[in-house]
């Protein structure tokens, strides 16, 4: 009996070790909505094939930053601009969607002279992403 009682005890600590081990521990970060949208001078169109990506704040750590508006080619035809928005306390990151698949704006383009223009697309369901 006792040995049937010291290998039950035994199983309970090891489940209970094991669903320990596996436990996740996820967290965040909440900084309230963006702060409203700043006035700016919009350059001319710089071709026919440009679309317009108006300027939006977007986290970065516990702040926001300004993202200036900027022309851009889509990554390809059909690719249409989603806009970030703020709602019930969560950030959804700009993309690009279409037929072919969406297209996450990348910030360490923003210096390049073709920013999204022939971005490969990719397929996902979940918009938000706030590792800009």
């Amino acid at each position: 009996m006792k040995r049937t009682l010291r290998i039950v005890a035994v199983s309970a600590v090891l489940l209970a070790a094991s669903a320990t081990a596996r436990a996740q521990v996820t967290f965040d970060v909440h900084i309230g909505p963006p702060p409203p949208p700043r006035a700016y001078h919009v350059p001319p169109q710089p071709g026919p094939d440009y679309v317009w990506v108006e300027g939006y704040q977007y986290p970065q750590g516990s702040h926001y930053l300004w993202h200036d508006g900027y022309w851009t080619r889509p990554p390809y035809a059909g690719a249409y601009w989603i806009a970030p928005y703020h709602t019930n306390g969560q950030y959804f990151a700009g993309h690009w969607e279409g037929p072919h698949g969406n297209v996450a704006h990348d910030h360490r383009w923003d210096h390049g002279h073709q920013r999204d223009d022939r971005r490969r697309p990719h397929q996902t369901d979940d918009r938000r992403d706030n590792r800009h």
